[in-house]
């Protein structure tokens, strides 16, 4: 079950991409519902979704652990 919440979080994460605002909202959502290797996995993918869309590399500060 945790898996399909993993690729669904990617799948909206790349659906909103166009959009860095939203794309932050959702990627506080996820990191709120993810586990830590998850959220290690989401980091990955989305360093390299950056090389095509270099703006969402700033969103990784939402990964931070804030706790």
């Amino acid at each position: 079950m945790a898996r399909a919440i993993f690729e669904y979080t990617k799948t909206v994460l790349k659906k909103v991409s166009f959009d860095y605002s939203l794309f932050c909202k959702e990627l506080k959502k996820a990191a709120a519902r993810l586990l830590p290797f998850e959220i290690e996995e989401l980091r990955i993918w989305i360093l390299n979704l950056a090389e095509t869309q270099p703006e969402l590399g700033d969103s990784l500060l939402y990964l931070n652990p804030s706790k």
